[in-house]
């Protein structure tokens, strides 16, 4: 479940304002407890941005405090929390690193990461770079091409997606984040387009 859609505005858990951090803490919190009542074993925290007039090291740490607070919260009820890199949408998560950082410093074992190979590619980087990169914390996985089409649509190479995956024993979901970049985006067909390809590339590498 995402709580907060790129840290849209009101849902800032690195915001300047103390009362936005507080609505954003409680907001997520919400989603945990109802995730945890939908039996979604998964929610992400989108770390948020660095505003005018504050550091990036300031935002850094409220959203640490936060990620903190709600992973603690999570814990109880048995949600993992995981923390996406969103080069696209904010300015404080931005690469695989980061994410991994923001989990390893809340020191709890329920704090884990995803990746969205848009995101990657809009960096133009390599997502399956990413796969190793964060390897045993990797909990969760967006699938889309460049400009959110579906995968094999653009330039993404998700034969070396899926073979990282493949090689480092990666048993969680591929879900996919597609087509929502326009509203002319036609929903039937960016399902079909994704699930036909992925299938067919999972049958090719041999992944199951």
């Amino acid at each position: 479940m995402l709580p907060a859609p790129g840290g849209g505005p009101g849902n800032n858990p690195s915001s300047l304002l103390a009362e936005e951090r507080k609505f954003t803490i409680n907001h997520y919190k919400e989603v945990v407890r109802l995730a945890h009542e939908w039996e979604c074993p998964t929610v992400m925290w989108i770390a948020g941005w660095a505003s005018f007039d504050m550091s990036q090291q300031d935002a850094w740490n409220y959203s640490l405090e936060g990620l903190g607070e709600v992973g603690n919260y999570a814990k109880e009820l048995g949600v993992t929390m995981v923390v996406e890199p969103t080069p696209a949408d904010s300015n404080l998560i931005e690469t695989a690193d980061d994410a991994l950082l923001l989990s390893e410093q809340t020191g709890l074992s329920n704090v884990k990461v995803m990746f969205d190979t848009f995101h990657a590619l809009y960096r133009n980087e390599v997502p399956s770079d990413y796969v190793y990169q964060i390897k045993n914390k990797l909990h969760h996985v967006h699938i889309s091409d460049n400009d959110r089409l579906p995968p094999g649509e653009g330039r993404g190479d998700f034969t070396a997606v899926l073979k990282a995956l493949k090689e480092i024993n990666y048993d969680g979901y591929l879900s996919m984040e597609v087509g929502f970049h326009t509203r002319q985006a036609e929903p039937d067909w960016y399902a079909r387009t994704s699930i036909e390809y992925l299938k067919a590339k999972l049958d090719e590498i041999d992944y199951l």
